[in-house]
């Protein structure tokens, strides 16, 4: 809880990867985010690499979980739904990430029923993340 406001403040979500630095180059190359934090954990045999926009202080990150012995990709689960991240241009951002070989499952265009111009991709482990387009 934010002790001057009284509110809580969202500080995290947390996505298990099966390659840590694949993920790690698609959130920060292809997506513009830079690692914040990263910590190995030999007794448990896992790490963790905290990626996002802004320091964890000021803005939400995401926590990439990479447990060392996992060998199969992970399920995604049907009740995951999305991250989203806010663009620019939406168009050339899918562009460009095609490109770059990511898969895009909904390209941009206008919501069904009206409102944000949205698209979805995916990133290496299959995690889809929401793009809306914002001016």
């Amino acid at each position: 809880m934010n002790a001057e406001t009284g509110r809580f403040r969202m500080l995290h979500t947390m996505l298990r990867v099966l390659d840590l630095d694949k993920s790690i180059d698609f959130y920060t190359r292809l997506l513009g985010m830079s690692v914040l934090r990263r910590k190995d954990f030999p007794s448990g045999r896992f790490t963790l690499a905290f990626v996002g926009y802004g320091e964890e202080t000021a803005a939400t990150v995401i926590e990439l979980t990479h447990n060392w012995d996992q060998k199969e990709p992970y399920t995604i689960g049907s009740g995951y739904g999305h991250i989203a991240i806010g663009v620019p241009d939406i168009h050339a951002t899918c562009d460009r990430l095609a490109k770059d070989g990511v898969k895009i499952p909904r390209p941009p265009g206008p919501m069904k029923h009206g409102g944000s111009v949205i698209a979805f991709i995916e990133d290496p482990d299959g995690y889809r993340i929401e793009l809306i387009e914002r001016a």
